[in-house]
């Protein structure tokens, strides 16, 4: 079994309602958590559950891609676009999720 906090898990049960081909803010999860988006990054760098606790499913509240596994740039940042991809999710020139305000997921 994982090692993880009563917090990261409560986070985690959030984030497993954000349906596939559908995002979620760091701002907006930590809303429905009670807790900052920072904190919400630091439980999806340390999630072990993934991919069924979709951490790539969260997104920068301006619906660009945020960080992944820990990094800004990189294979990390690639990986996740790809995942949103096989999900439906459509990025835009800026890397932006194109169409943020109909695929993003709010409580």
């Amino acid at each position: 079994m994982p090692k993880t906090t009563p917090f990261q898990e409560r986070v985690y049960a959030k984030l497993r309602i954000v349906p596939k081909g559908s995002v979620t803010t760091y701002g907006d999860l930590a809303h429905a958590c009670g807790t900052s988006p920072r904190a919400i990054g630091q439980a999806m760098h340390h999630n072990p559950y993934a991919p069924r606790v979709p951490c790539h499913r969260v997104v920068a509240a301006n619906g660009s891609i945020g960080g992944f596994k820990g990094e800004s740039t990189g294979e990390a940042i690639k990986e996740k676009v790809s995942l949103l991809k096989e999900e439906g999710i459509k990025m835009n020139a800026c890397g932006k999720v194109s169409n943020f305000e109909q695929v993003r997921h709010r409580w």
